[in-house]
């Protein structure tokens, strides 16, 4: 198909009424929506118009059988104001994975990389400017064909909105690692990023939460033993001065800020382990003094500092301080930004689109 993208612009912008040192989160958007429609075997009219409600038939398959999908990504500006992606071919990829494992039609890549491009070039205003703040992107796909029955939609709708957001996570946090409730097992959809997943999760999340606790550390299905992930995040564990974070086992999102961590972290010297780690073994090392520090990686939340888990009523401490991942956090945010050389050659600068 055709990348020619048509874009309609809103008479006036909103950008203007926002405050950037105090955005709500998840609740203000931008101006202009990507849209794309999939008709017929194949995507059809690609457009940037203004951020409107979609109508939605009540027989819409997303809504009775699941099949959505969506990525998560940022936008950030260098030190002389262009607009920066990281990394969106990863996304890209990612996106087009979670399609196969969902039934659902593969999305072109150079037209989602052109579409985030584009929208971006047009929102750029709305980027804020403060340190570890940046406008967050939400490309998504869904099954939009009204038809109640058990099979692959043949419609579907690409959409991707855009919306400023500040720091996600201002203080450590504190994770209760869950022994009921199970997030994935290899051969289900935890690879992919399938909308069902994070609505699964809702309920355990809500009450970890009114337990004290911010998130939930997921173990494994079988054994309810094994660490896979966070709600929002991967995690690495600091022991013994090697960096360890559980492999990839068919149950476990394959982050692009966790792979892009340990790229750093590997450059920086550090050994990165890749391998099952059970919450015993994090619970004894935390009892005799190895673990060192623990941290969450996500494109949400960036990095996050772990300050303990609760297990069964008992506290695993982890640490106080954070300097490694303190330290991964500055230098990814400074490639982001422009403030180091991105020698990963991860940036994609976004250019000025004419209409």
């Amino acid at each position: 198909m055709s990348n020619n993208i048509s874009i309609t612009k809103v008479k006036k912008s909103k950008v203007d009424a926002l405050d950037f040192n105090n955005i709500p989160l998840g609740t203000t958007f931008t101006d202009h929506m990507f849209v794309c429609d999939y008709e017929q075997g194949q995507w059809i009219n690609p457009r940037i118009e203004p951020l409107q409600p979609i109508a939605t038939h009540p027989a819409a398959m997303a809504l009775h059988y699941g099949q959505a999908i969506f990525e998560g990504m940022k936008a950030t500006v260098d030190q002389h104001g262009n607009p920066m992606l990281f990394r969106p071919q990863k996304n890209a990829e990612r996106l087009n994975f979670s399609a196969d494992r969902m039934g659902m039609p593969d999305f072109p890549e150079k037209l989602f990389v052109e579409g985030l491009k584009q929208l971006v070039a047009l929102e750029k205003n709305w980027i804020p400017p403060q340190d570890g703040s940046a406008l967050y992107l939400r490309p998504f796909m869904y099954a939009d064909e009204p038809f109640i029955g058990m099979r692959a939609a043949t419609h579907y709708k690409f959409i991707i909105i855009a919306s400023p957001a500040g720091p996600f996570f201002s203080k450590r946090i504190k994770l209760w690692a869950e022994k009921k409730y199970i997030r994935a097992v290899a051969g289900g959809t935890g690879e992919a990023k399938a909308a069902g997943n994070y609505a699964a999760a809702i309920r355990p999340t809500e009450l970890a939460k009114a337990k004290g606790y911010d998130q939930v550390l997921w173990l494994d299905a079988i054994e309810h033993k094994y660490i896979q992930e966070v709600g929002t995040m991967n995690i690495f564990f600091k022991i013994n001065g090697k960096i360890i974070t559980p492999g990839r086992d068919g149950a476990i999102l394959d982050g692009i800020t966790r792979i892009s961590v340990m790229e750093l972290l590997k450059s920086k010297g550090f050994e990165v382990i890749e391998r099952p780690i059970s919450i015993d073994e994090i619970k004894e090392a935390s009892k005799n003094g190895t673990l060192e520090e623990a941290f969450g990686t996500g494109t949400a939340v960036g990095i996050a500092y772990i300050q303990e888990i609760g297990l069964n009523g008992h506290v695993i401490h982890v640490s106080n301080e954070s300097p490694v991942g303190l330290d991964i956090n500055n230098t990814l945010n400074a490639i982001k930004t422009g403030k180091i050389k991105d020698t990963f050659h991860w940036m994609v600068k976004v250019n000025e689109v004419l209409v």
